[in-house]
């Protein structure tokens, strides 16, 4: 079974950077779609983002498009979420999600592979 390990979570100042990392060392992730999502306290997990096996299709939320950028290097075993130009309400838990072979997509039901989430703030 996947597993999937966060990292790279904090507490950054508007208009600041993060980049969160999704990594598994148990097997190739290479095979499999990786999608970001969040969840705020009381609201639904979202997606924000998501990068094909190959690295060569991405797609993004309304709400973080221009700002996220979705990477990952195949060779590492990690994926990776760039988040620039920060704000308040893109305060949440951040997980990484995998889907073998999948499609990019930001629908939780398409991921069967979780991780346990990385907390980001962002406060002045």
């Amino acid at each position: 079974q996947l597993q999937l390990v966060e990292s790279g979570g904090g507490l950054v100042q508007p208009g600041g950077s993060l980049t969160l990392s999704c990594a598994t060392s148990q097997y190739t992730l290479e095979y499999y779609t990786i999608g970001w999502f969040r969840q705020a306290p009381g609201k639904e997990r979202e997606g924000v983002a998501s990068i094909s096996h190959s690295g060569g299709t991405a797609v993004y939320a309304d709400a973080v498009k221009g700002r996220f950028t979705a990477s990952r290097d195949n060779g590492k075993n990690t994926a990776y979420l760039r988040m620039n130009d920060l704000k308040p309400e893109d305060t949440a838990v951040y997980y990484c999600a995998g889907d073998l072979f999948g499609e990019p997509g930001l629908s939780v039901p398409e991921y069967d592979y979780w991780g346990q989430g990385t907390q980001v703030t962002v406060s002045s």
